[in-house]
Protein backbone atom coordinates (compact mmCIF):
# COMPACT_ATOMS: atom_id res chain seq x y z
CA UNK A 1 0.00 0.00 0.00
CA UNK A 2 3.16 2.42 0.79
CA UNK A 3 6.30 2.84 0.12
CA UNK A 4 7.19 4.43 3.54
CA UNK A 5 5.46 4.82 6.98
CA UNK A 6 6.30 8.03 8.59
CA UNK A 7 5.36 8.12 12.64
CA UNK A 8 4.75 10.91 15.11
CA UNK A 9 6.95 10.70 18.40
CA UNK A 10 5.21 11.57 21.18
CA UNK A 11 1.79 10.02 21.65
CA UNK A 12 1.90 7.37 18.95
CA UNK A 13 5.44 5.86 20.03
CA UNK A 14 5.85 6.39 23.33
CA UNK A 15 3.34 7.85 26.01
CA UNK A 16 5.29 10.99 27.26
CA UNK A 17 2.39 13.32 26.62
CA UNK A 18 1.01 13.51 30.16
CA UNK A 19 4.93 13.39 31.37
CA UNK A 20 6.06 16.26 29.83
CA UNK A 21 2.63 18.25 29.79
CA UNK A 22 3.01 17.36 33.39
CA UNK A 23 6.38 18.79 34.02
CA UNK A 24 5.20 21.73 31.68
CA UNK A 25 2.56 22.79 33.99
CA UNK A 26 4.41 22.65 36.88
CA UNK A 27 7.35 24.77 35.67
CA UNK A 28 4.20 27.67 34.36
CA UNK A 29 2.78 27.29 37.66
CA UNK A 30 5.91 28.14 39.40
CA UNK A 31 6.27 31.23 36.47
CA UNK A 32 3.53 32.69 37.45
CA UNK A 33 0.85 31.12 35.12
CA UNK A 34 -1.73 29.36 36.96
CA UNK A 35 -2.74 26.98 34.28
CA UNK A 36 -4.74 23.62 35.27
CA UNK A 37 -3.51 20.72 33.73
CA UNK A 38 -6.18 20.42 31.01
CA UNK A 39 -5.40 23.63 29.60
CA UNK A 40 -1.74 22.90 29.45
CA UNK A 41 -2.79 19.68 27.71
CA UNK A 42 -5.38 21.68 24.98
CA UNK A 43 -2.68 24.66 24.43
CA UNK A 44 0.40 22.87 23.86
CA UNK A 45 0.06 19.34 22.42
CA UNK A 46 1.82 18.66 19.16
CA UNK A 47 3.31 21.87 19.56
CA UNK A 48 6.63 22.98 20.60
CA UNK A 49 7.03 25.22 23.82
CA UNK A 50 8.88 27.51 22.14
CA UNK A 51 5.70 28.17 19.56
CA UNK A 52 3.45 29.54 22.11
CA UNK A 53 6.25 31.91 23.55
CA UNK A 54 3.75 35.03 22.90
CA UNK A 55 1.25 33.26 25.14
CA UNK A 56 3.70 31.98 27.88
CA UNK A 57 5.11 35.32 28.18
CA UNK A 58 1.77 36.99 28.41
CA UNK A 59 0.54 35.01 31.21
CA UNK A 60 3.76 34.86 32.98
CA UNK A 61 4.69 38.68 32.42
CA UNK A 62 8.53 36.78 31.84
CA UNK A 63 10.67 36.80 29.03
CA UNK A 64 10.68 33.38 27.87
CA UNK A 65 14.66 33.10 27.92
CA UNK A 66 16.97 30.15 27.30
CA UNK A 67 18.06 29.61 30.50
CA UNK A 68 14.06 28.97 31.19
CA UNK A 69 13.48 26.80 28.41
CA UNK A 70 17.15 24.76 29.61
CA UNK A 71 15.82 24.23 32.97
CA UNK A 72 12.21 22.98 31.81
CA UNK A 73 14.09 20.42 29.33
CA UNK A 74 16.45 19.01 32.42
CA UNK A 75 13.40 18.29 34.68
CA UNK A 76 11.04 16.90 31.83
CA UNK A 77 14.02 14.50 30.64
CA UNK A 78 14.66 13.64 34.31
CA UNK A 79 10.59 12.53 34.88
CA UNK A 80 10.68 11.05 31.24
CA UNK A 81 13.59 8.67 32.13
CA UNK A 82 12.06 8.18 35.67
CA UNK A 83 8.41 6.89 34.33
CA UNK A 84 8.86 6.76 29.96
CA UNK A 85 6.96 3.95 28.28
CA UNK A 86 6.47 3.12 24.70
CA UNK A 87 2.27 3.23 23.62
CA UNK A 88 1.42 -0.30 23.97
CA UNK A 89 1.90 -2.56 20.95
CA UNK A 90 4.27 0.24 19.51
CA UNK A 91 6.91 -1.74 19.67
CA UNK A 92 4.97 -4.80 17.78
CA UNK A 93 3.52 -2.60 15.04
CA UNK A 94 7.13 -1.03 14.19
CA UNK A 95 8.66 -4.41 14.06
CA UNK A 96 5.85 -5.46 11.53
CA UNK A 97 6.30 -2.25 9.60
CA UNK A 98 9.71 -2.04 9.29
CA UNK A 99 10.33 -5.58 7.85
CA UNK A 100 7.14 -4.88 5.39
CA UNK A 101 8.22 -2.06 3.97
CA UNK A 102 12.26 -3.11 4.47
CA UNK A 103 13.36 -0.38 6.26
CA UNK A 104 11.37 2.63 4.67
CA UNK A 105 10.18 4.21 8.26
CA UNK A 106 11.18 7.14 10.16
CA UNK A 107 10.46 9.49 12.50
CA UNK A 108 9.20 13.14 12.35
CA UNK A 109 8.17 14.80 15.28
CA UNK A 110 7.52 18.50 16.28
CA UNK A 111 10.28 17.55 19.49
CA UNK A 112 13.62 18.62 19.84
CA UNK A 113 15.90 16.03 18.53
CA UNK A 114 17.63 15.51 21.50
CA UNK A 115 14.45 14.21 23.40
CA UNK A 116 12.95 12.34 20.51
CA UNK A 117 16.47 10.12 20.32
CA UNK A 118 16.32 9.50 24.19
CA UNK A 119 12.61 8.51 24.25
CA UNK A 120 12.96 6.22 21.24
CA UNK A 121 16.51 4.67 23.09
CA UNK A 122 14.82 4.46 26.34
CA UNK A 123 11.95 1.92 25.16
CA UNK A 124 14.05 0.52 22.85
CA UNK A 125 12.87 1.65 19.44
CA UNK A 126 15.89 3.96 18.19
CA UNK A 127 17.24 1.10 16.37
CA UNK A 128 14.82 0.71 14.32
CA UNK A 129 14.90 4.30 12.91
CA UNK A 130 18.62 4.91 13.19
CA UNK A 131 19.83 8.27 11.40
CA UNK A 132 15.95 8.55 10.19
CA UNK A 133 14.69 10.87 12.62
CA UNK A 134 13.84 14.36 11.99
CA UNK A 135 12.64 17.64 14.37
CA UNK A 136 10.32 20.58 13.35
CA UNK A 137 13.03 22.84 15.41
CA UNK A 138 15.69 21.47 12.74
CA UNK A 139 13.22 22.71 10.28
CA UNK A 140 12.32 26.04 8.65
CA UNK A 141 8.67 25.53 10.16
CA UNK A 142 7.66 23.21 12.66
CA UNK A 143 4.09 21.35 12.83
CA UNK A 144 1.33 21.90 11.59
CA UNK A 145 3.64 22.95 8.57
CA UNK A 146 4.64 19.97 6.48
CA UNK A 147 8.21 20.81 6.68
CA UNK A 148 9.64 17.95 8.80
CA UNK A 149 7.49 15.35 6.74
CA UNK A 150 8.70 16.72 3.70
CA UNK A 151 12.60 16.33 5.12
CA UNK A 152 11.90 12.47 6.24
CA UNK A 153 10.17 11.70 2.45
CA UNK A 154 12.76 13.45 0.66
CA UNK A 155 15.67 11.64 2.97
CA UNK A 156 14.24 8.59 2.18
CA UNK A 157 13.75 9.14 -1.11
CA UNK A 158 10.21 8.59 -1.64
CA UNK A 159 7.81 10.90 -3.11
CA UNK A 160 5.25 11.85 -0.14
CA UNK A 161 2.16 10.83 -2.02
CA UNK A 162 3.63 7.18 -1.59
CA UNK A 163 4.38 8.02 2.36
CA UNK A 164 1.92 7.03 5.17
CA UNK A 165 2.33 8.84 7.96
CA UNK A 166 1.11 8.11 11.78
CA UNK A 167 -0.11 11.09 13.67
CA UNK A 168 -1.95 11.76 17.47
CA UNK A 169 -2.68 15.16 16.91
CA UNK A 170 -4.80 17.56 14.99
CA UNK A 171 -1.86 19.81 14.72
CA UNK A 172 0.21 16.83 13.22
CA UNK A 173 -2.44 15.72 11.19
CA UNK A 174 -2.53 18.55 9.17
CA UNK A 175 1.02 18.25 8.95
CA UNK A 176 1.28 15.11 7.07
CA UNK A 177 -1.89 16.20 4.76
CA UNK A 178 -0.28 19.31 3.97
CA UNK A 179 2.55 17.20 2.61
CA UNK A 180 0.56 15.45 0.49
CA UNK A 181 1.16 12.12 2.67
CA UNK A 182 -1.98 9.81 3.20
CA UNK A 183 -2.67 10.35 7.23
CA UNK A 184 -4.14 8.14 9.36
CA UNK A 185 -4.92 9.05 13.11
CA UNK A 186 -4.09 6.83 16.20
CA UNK A 187 -7.07 7.52 19.01
CA UNK A 188 -6.87 5.31 21.95
CA UNK A 189 -9.23 7.04 23.37
CA UNK A 190 -12.94 8.62 22.72
CA UNK A 191 -14.05 8.33 18.61
CA UNK A 192 -10.94 11.10 17.07
CA UNK A 193 -13.20 13.76 17.02
CA UNK A 194 -9.92 16.11 17.19
CA UNK A 195 -9.75 14.76 13.25
CA UNK A 196 -13.08 15.20 12.28
CA UNK A 197 -13.19 17.39 9.09
CA UNK A 198 -9.72 17.11 8.01
CA UNK A 199 -9.97 14.83 5.46
CA UNK A 200 -8.28 12.03 7.14
CA UNK A 201 -8.37 8.93 5.36
CA UNK A 202 -8.50 6.36 8.80
CA UNK A 203 -8.75 6.16 12.75
CA UNK A 204 -7.97 3.73 14.67
CA UNK A 205 -7.78 2.99 18.32
CA UNK A 206 -5.20 0.19 19.17
CA UNK A 207 -1.37 -0.33 17.71
CA UNK A 208 -2.83 -3.53 17.19
CA UNK A 209 -4.95 -2.49 14.70
CA UNK A 210 -2.11 -1.09 12.83
CA UNK A 211 0.28 -4.15 13.11
CA UNK A 212 -2.08 -6.37 11.87
CA UNK A 213 -2.46 -4.34 8.32
CA UNK A 214 1.37 -4.56 7.39
CA UNK A 215 1.52 -8.03 8.93
CA UNK A 216 0.89 -10.25 5.25
CA UNK A 217 3.70 -11.09 3.10
CA UNK A 218 4.80 -8.40 0.94
CA UNK A 219 3.64 -8.64 -2.83
CA UNK A 220 6.41 -8.71 -5.24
Amino acid sequence: MFEAVLFDCDGVLVDSEPITNGVLREVLNESGWAITQAECMQIFIGKAVRDERARIEAETGQALTEAWMQAFYARRNARLLAELKAVQGAVEAVTAIHRHVEGRIACASGADRPKVVMQLDHVGLLPFFGDRIFSGHDQPRSKPAPDVYLAAAAHLGVDPARCLVIEDTATGAQAGLAAGATVWGYCPDGHGRAFEGMGMHRVFHRMEELQRLFAAPIAR
